[in-house]
């Protein structure tokens, strides 16, 4: 008994779904990415051989070659929140618009009086940005912006560190996150009387660990110091 020969052809795979799949996927991450925007300042921390990752929570002040402190932190929440809180300590007003644009930037390297205009600038004018001479830091005069930085941003930081906690707690979902660390990235050029200004800002706000930031290659590390 011969065998009866097929009538079709080879088979048809309709790879339309497929595309239509795969430009949603694009404009999906398109809409929901969110774009970081560029340091206010580039600096090259020493190198070292040590390997301890700095969390995604944390506090940190940037430190150039000229001693200008840059200020930032990673919860935009709390970046927000400690806004709110220096605005109101130094009499200085922010918009809901610039609170958020606020929270958007890295770290930020102005006097407060300043911040708003800062705020308000283009990405491309903040690198140029006049004038531009770091968070004031002044260890004997009461106008240290980088004390009231870092101990409201702490504050805050840490208040969105057990309210995501508590609220994991209340879903009964487990909570993996770590408490907001502090940390200090100097450039390898940086003078140690700039360094040690605002260790001793740490200091003083009785924060006696914090994370010292260095190079290695294949990617940034940090050293933990000892209590």
């Amino acid at each position: 008994m011969s065998k009866k020969p097929s009538k079709g052809g080879a088979p048809n795979l309709d790879m339309t779904p497929m595309v239509d799949l795969a430009f949603l996927l694009v404009t999906f991450f398109m809409l929901t990415a969110s774009f970081r925007m560029a340091e206010p300042v580039t600096v090259d921390p020493p190198s070292s051989i040590g390997e301890v990752d700095l969390p995604d929570n944390h506090i940190i002040v940037t430190i150039d070659n000229s001693g200008r402190a840059f200020f930032g932190i990673s919860n935009t929440s709390a970046k927000m929140n400690a806004l709110r809180e220096m605005g109101k300590k130094y009499n200085v007003e922010f918009t809901d618009l610039q609170i958020v644009k606020f929270s958007g930037l890295p770290s930020i390297g102005v006097d407060i009086k300043d911040l708003p205009r800062y705020i308000d600038a283009k990405e491309d004018e903040r690198t140029n940005f006049q004038p531009q001479k770091g968070v004031p830091l002044d260890t004997v005069t009461p106008n240290n912006q980088l004390k009231d930085w870092i101990a409201i941003g702490g504050r805050e930081a840490v208040k969105m560190y057990n309210q995501a906690k508590e609220d994991a707690a209340a879903k009964n979902q487990e909570f993996k996150a770590e408490k907001p660390r502090y940390a200090i990235k100097a450039d390898g050029k940086t003078k140690y009387i700039y360094v040690k200004d605002v260790v001793k800002t740490f200091t003083d706000l009785k924060v006696y660990q914090f994370n010292m930031i260095t190079s290695l290659e294949g990617g940034g590390t940090v050293i933990e110091p000892k209590k």
